[in-house]
């Protein structure tokens, strides 16, 4: 649903490469969610219900939520029902049609979806089993030939961004004076 990772990219514009830690990125996606991005609404609800790490314990809102989302159909999702509410709260947040949406994220976490960012790829599969981009921890590809093939002709290369190209200020001038 979301075309790139909202919590990536607002930390990577903020110069402080990308976290390896799975709650503060959780956590980062929800800012950007509460402040209206639509893409960090989708991808906070498609994590809450997938249970990916933290998701649930980060996204989840008040009774205020509940009762807001009580008329959305529950039937025919294996999630507990306050999960489902979050999901629905995240989901009207964004400007999304619950019912649709719920009904896609619900395919996505059971059959899986194209998540290889290689141009001309189309292998589904479940996110677990995308291998990530070892630099930049944002890219996604089912396989090796996909990722040397983005590195070499895809344009991967130039958008990849290093921990040496997103340092912060203050260690570029630690290292000039040392």
């Amino acid at each position: 649903m979301a075309t790139r990772d909202a919590a990536n990219n607002i930390c990577q514009t903020l110069g402080r490469g990308v976290t390896r830690s799975k709650r503060r990125a959780m956590q980062w996606r929800r800012n950007a969610a509460e402040n209206g991005h639509a893409g960090a609404c989708a991808t906070l609800a498609a994590r809450m219900y997938g249970d990916q790490p933290y998701a649930r314990e980060v996204g989840h809102v008040g009774d205020a939520a509940r009762v807001a989302a009580s008329d959305v159909v529950t039937e025919g999702h294996d999630v507990p029902p306050d999960v489902l509410t979050s999901v629905v709260h995240w989901l009207r947040k964004g400007g999304y049609n619950p019912v649709v949406a719920l009904k896609e994220i619900r395919r996505q976490v059971l059959e899986g979806d194209e998540y290889c960012v290689n141009g001309g790829c189309h292998v589904k599969g479940l996110l677990k089993d995308f291998k990530v981009c070892p630099q930049c921890k944002t890219a996604r590809y089912c396989g090796d030939a996909c990722q040397k093939q983005d590195w070499t002709t895809g344009g991967h290369k130039a958008k990849c961004r290093t921990a040496e190209n997103v340092q912060s200020p203050l260690v570029a001038v630690e290292r000039r004076t040392c």
